[in-house]
């Protein structure tokens, strides 16, 4: 009892495993060959790749050379095509990673074809050889295929100088700016302002003789005074308003100090204005100048 118990444990041991192994994806027959440029058909080395193990030896790829893999891909000890089938290059340095896709037909064959030009320019300036595997998957219950089958070691032609390729942009915050603003105008020096000054004071009189000569009515003072007080008021008010208002900005007021001000006193006078010239207008309607 206790051999037929053994037995019929061996025979499910033997079956589980027969099933693990129909159920995973792999290769078969598989060549890579690397051959030089101008080199004829069949020319070059030739490895055969075994999907247990890797190759002892590097494959070296030159400048000038062609990297030509050949496999037929299985399910299990079927011969298929694969939803997904790579030769996945990794670099030792840095971890990253590129793939080639496999051309597989329906009958499983699949090659790949890989030159100096199709590599990134990160596997042209490494000095270690770049571990190459094959990666074979689909979709289903069978169990992928991911394994490392040899090393290759690329060459390059020291005479031709490598174009690397300008960083991405990176963007970030950038160093802190500190704007210089212009100092605030001054005013011209003081001896200039008392000149003009003096200038416009000393005008003062002819300004007076030229309007009494023109025949201005200094009388009618008091009568214009009478009749609009308040208009005749304002309206001289404001005009010395807006002289002071202009010494000011001159000397000490910014833009944005006068225009307030200036807006207030110039609706002032325009509204005070007009009321007192229309009470002039009226006296010389009346015949009064």
């Amino acid at each position: 009892m206790r051999l037929l118990h053994s037995f019929t444990s061996s025979l499910l041991l033997a079956g589980a495993w027969t099933i693990n192994a129909a159920s995973s994806w792999s290769f078969e027959d598989a060549t890579l060959t690397v051959q030089g440029k101008g080199a004829g058909v069949g020319a070059g080395a030739k490895e055969k790749l075994n999907p247990a193990s890797s190759l002892p030896k590097s494959v070296t790829l030159g400048a000038t050379d062609s990297l030509k893999l050949l496999l037929t891909t299985t399910d299990g000890k079927k011969a298929k095509r694969p939803h997904q089938a790579f030769l996945t290059l990794t670099d030792p340095t840095t971890g990253l990673e590129e793939s080639f896709v496999l051309n597989v037909k329906e009958s499983g064959k699949g090659k790949v074809d890989l030159t100096h030009k199709d590599l990134p320019v990160q596997f042209l300036t490494t000095s270690k050889p770049v571990p190459a595997s094959i990666v074979i998957g689909s979709f289903g219950s069978s169990a992928p295929y991911k394994s490392k089958v040899f090393d290759l070691n690329i060459a390059r032609d020291a005479n031709v100088p490598l174009a690397i390729p300008e960083p991405p942009t990176r963007y970030a915050a950038e160093k802190e700016i500190h704007h210089i603003f212009r100092t605030d105008p001054k005013s011209p020096p003081k001896i200039i302002t008392i000149v003009f000054a003096a200038g416009v004071i000393a005008a003062l009189p002819v300004l007076l003789g030229v309007w009494a000569t023109l025949g201005a009515n200094v009388s009618h003072l008091s009568k214009a005074l009478g009749n609009a007080p308040i208009s005749h008021a304002l309206f001289f008010g404001s005009v010395l308003a807006m002289e002071g208002i202009f010494f000011l900005y001159y000397t000490s007021w910014n833009l944005f100090q006068t225009l307030p001000a200036a807006s207030v006193v110039g609706t002032v006078a325009f509204l005070s204005g007009s009321r007192a010239l229309s009470e002039v207008q009226e006296r010389r309607l009346a015949g009064q100048r």
